[in-house]
């Protein structure tokens, strides 16, 4: 900052841009309200058909989020203008009056360009009466004076160009539409920059130089700013790709700290995995030039070895995979990265010698459940990624000869060829070989990459997080076209002929596969209520989104039949199911002749997808155990507690998330149900099983201990016969009715006709080793 440029500078012009600003920020909180209000909430309520369901919907939610994001990019260069013209006027009244002290001292102070200054003493008065010089101006005076100007003069300069760089990085944040970049002040913006700086010149030591107190305190400022993108940005940049990696690599490093073992510099360590890993994502999403050429080092790291003593001179991918476990990462980059990442591994992999799981590889690189997952595959750190960024594992995934956008949703078709089936996922399921990566004492045969995989596969096919809270599902529903054409996918491979193998052979996928299934149970559902695959009816089972999933009647069979052989899979499709149906029938209440035969089919139905899931379970335990043995018995006993998943699940937003017991994170099987909203959710058949299964499940947490086939399948009928019951409980003559047209008959025909005679020629069979 110029001494000139301060002092004689005119804000005047600063002032009116500030007020114009003030203005428009105005005027966009107006058309932010509007677009929340109206757009988008009209929008949420129309019933959309055809392209507009998936097209239009998407762009108006976009755009109402452009609204908000616009306002508060816009409030913030409002108030960053505002409280920077403010300090350098006050700033320059300071300069003026110490130059002003500075005259009646007999000073002299000139500007001399490029920032420069002088402060020069005249010759005063009184000198001629005193030749000695005592009453001259000294030169302690000259520096005080110099000295106080160029504070001054600093502090402008601090303010005017972290002003500058916060405008400049809030403007880069998007490279179309606005970042909502959003801060209270210009000292807000300030002291996150400056933040990052200071935390990023700790990375810029060696790791074993690094103390705990310096650790706690990285830590501190990454949890304090992590959804601030000045701050991501700034560090991610001050650190750079390769530095980043490097220090996680020492840190990581479990020999480091072998006979100088600290167990809260451990603590410490583990915490910086998981805030590094949400920094950088949240820096990812800049669409800055710095950023993108950030993203594009990171990516080319990836294959090579970082020349480090650390971590075993681990790769690229390897640390990189470690620290993206956590955070919500762009889309885009993702992608990409995990293309190159699985095109490097289709060289590598399967090798007598792996560059990943192998003796002497001491790349621990994770903290998080590291005696199951060491974290030397990298190929597991990018699936769990995917896992937490839904939009960027459905891309993944997506069907080579579809998207939303490529062909009007109509015309897509169910998968019945390898060619439809994604590069990636075919690789991932079918081809890639995959190693335990466990500790001594982990879980022996434990394969946690498939466990990811599991994970990135729940989130492109639900469109949330696959270990989302409760309360993030009151958004509701967030299939789409695309999502359904994952599911279509994992249908075709886990359903297909060599489904109860993979299901099998990899059993560390069951639980997610099984609330993938649930997921999709409506439509399931209506693909069994067709006649093969005509007679569908899309009136009994309405579609919950545009673009409902197809994988065909046989298809749904086949898939339901393979799900059923394993008990977490089973357990979770069936509860889900079970919700499912009787959100149905609370939707058709037994008041009128339509809504009784839609009641009717959805029992029937619903009565049809358990006899599948039934039957393949009984089936499965007498192919792997002997019929009626005891371990076949105790299979089907720990099979019929099904129902105490549905314990403590919330219903909003047209989807129940049910809490799985047992998990050690969050994890949710979010199943849909047939109304957006449940009004007096306790006097619905819905509500009232939810509220049992949590009774029941505090009361007796155990089961039986074994349970014969037959039992099973009594069980199964007595279930039916409990829902049926109850949906006529308030309704005797329409009970009459029902039972004068054969109702029972027809239900427990569709259960125990899949359930111990159909299913041996239409499902899949039992797997044998």
């Amino acid at each position: 900052m110029d001494l000139d440029a301060l002092r004689y500078g005119n804000f005047s012009q600063l002032g009116e841009a500030i007020t114009d600003w003030e203005q428009m920020t105005k005027k966009l909180a107006d058309l932010k309200k509007d677009a929340e209000d109206n757009l988008k909430a009209r929008a949420d309520k129309a019933q959309w058909t055809g392209v507009n369901a998936t097209v239009s919907r998407e762009f108006i939610t976009k755009t109402a989020a452009e609204f908000a994001d616009a306002y508060a990019q816009a409030n913030t260069i409002a108030k960053i203008l505002k409280d920077t013209r403010q300090e350098l006027i006050d700033y320059r009244t300071q300069l003026n009056d110490a130059i002003d002290r500075a005259a009646k001292k007999h000073l002299t102070v000139a500007d001399v360009g490029n920032g420069s200054f002088t402060v020069v003493a005249h010759t005063r008065p009184d000198w001629a009466s005193d030749p000695s010089g005592e009453q001259a101006v000294s030169q302690r005076e000259v520096d005080d004076a110099r000295d106080e100007i160029q504070r001054i003069l600093s502090k402008a300069t601090q303010s005017d160009s972290t002003a500058a760089k916060a405008l400049r990085l809030i403007a880069d944040q998007a490279k179309y539409g606005f970042s909502g970049a959003s801060y209270d002040s210009r000292d807000a913006a300030a002291r996150a920059i400056s933040e990052a700086d200071r935390v990023a010149k700790i990375l810029a030591k060696d790791p074993r130089d690094v103390t705990s107190t310096e650790l706690a305190s990285l830590n501190n400022a990454l949890v304090k700013y992590k959804n601030d993108p000045l701050f991501a940005e700034e560090f991610a940049t001050q650190v750079g790709p390769k530095k980043v990696l490097a220090f996680w690599a020492g840190i990581a490093d479990p020999y480091q700290g072998e006979f100088n073992h600290d167990p809260a510099r451990d603590k410490q360590a583990k915490q910086l995995q998981k805030n590094l890993g949400i920094i950088l994502g949240q820096a990812t999403l800049s669409d800055s030039d710095q950023m993108a050429n950030w993203k594009d080092q990171m990516i080319k790291l990836g294959p090579s070895q970082l020349g480090i003593g650390d971590a075993g001179n681990p790769t690229g991918y390897a640390v990189m995979s470690s620290l993206m476990r956590f955070g919500d990462y762009d889309d885009d980059f993702l992608y990409r990265y995990g293309d190159e990442l699985l095109a490097y591994d289709k060289q590598v992999n399967g090798r007598a010698t792996t560059p990943w799981v192998n003796n002497w590889n001491t790349g621990d690189l994770n903290l998080w459940g590291n005696k199951n997952d060491r974290g030397r595959d990298p190929v597991t750190g990018f699936l769990e990624a995917l896992g937490h960024n839904p939009g960027a594992s459905e891309k993944f995934f997506a069907r080579p000869d579809f998207s939303d956008t490529s062909m009007p949703t109509l015309e897509r078709d169910t998968v019945n060829a390898e060619s439809e089936v994604n590069e990636h996922l075919r690789y991932l399921t079918s081809e890639r070989l995959w190693l335990p990566d466990t500790a001594m004492d982990g879980k022996d045969g434990y394969v946690a990459g498939r466990d990811a995989l599991g994970h990135a596969l729940e989130a492109a096919t639900t469109g949330y997080p696959y270990d989302a809270d409760a309360k993030d599902t009151v958004a509701g529903d967030r299939r789409t076209a695309n999502t359904a054409a994952v599911f279509e996918q994992v249908a075709y491979l886990y359903g297909g002929e060599g489904g109860p193998k993979l299901l099998h052979t990899q059993p560390e996928l069951a639980d997610s596969l099984g609330k993938i299934g649930g997921a999709y149970i409506d439509d399931i559902d209506y693909e069994l209520s067709g006649i093969n695959d005509h007679g569908k009816d899309a009136g009994d089972f309405p579609a919950r989104y545009e673009g409902r999933a197809s994988i065909g009647n046989q298809g749904a069979i086949d898939f339901l039949s393979v799900l059923g052989q394993n008990e977490d899979s089973h357990k979770i499709v069936t509860a889900a199911q079970h919700m499912y149906t009787l959100s149905l029938l609370d939707a058709n209440p037994a008041t009128s002749e339509e809504n009784m035969n839609r009641a009717r089919d959805a029992m029937s139905i619903g009565a049809e997808a358990r006899g599948i899931l039934d039957h393949s379970r009984v089936q499965q335990a007498a192919t792997t155990y002997g019929e009626e043995s005891e371990e076949a018995n105790k299979e089907l006993a720990r099979s019929s507690d099904w129902k105490k998943l549905m314990a403590g699940a919330v219903v909003a937003g047209g989807v129940a998330a049910v809490p799985l017991p047992g998990s050690t994170a969050a994890a949710l099987v979010i199943a849909p149900v047939a109304a957006d909203q449940i009004v007096n959710a306790a006097n619905t058949l819905l509500g009232h099983e939810i509220d049992k299964a949590t009774e029941e499940a505090a009361a007796d947490p155990s089961g039986p201990s074994q349970m014969a086939s037959r039992d099973f399948y009594l069980q199964g009928t007595e279930d039916l016969g409990e829902t049926y019951k109850a949906y006529f409980e308030r309704h005797p003559k329409a009970a009459d009715k029902a039972d004068d047209q054969g109702w029972i008959e027809g239900i427990k025909g569709s259960y125990m006709g899949t359930g111990t005679l159909e299913n041996d020629y239409r499902g899949r069979p039992s797997y044998k080793e």
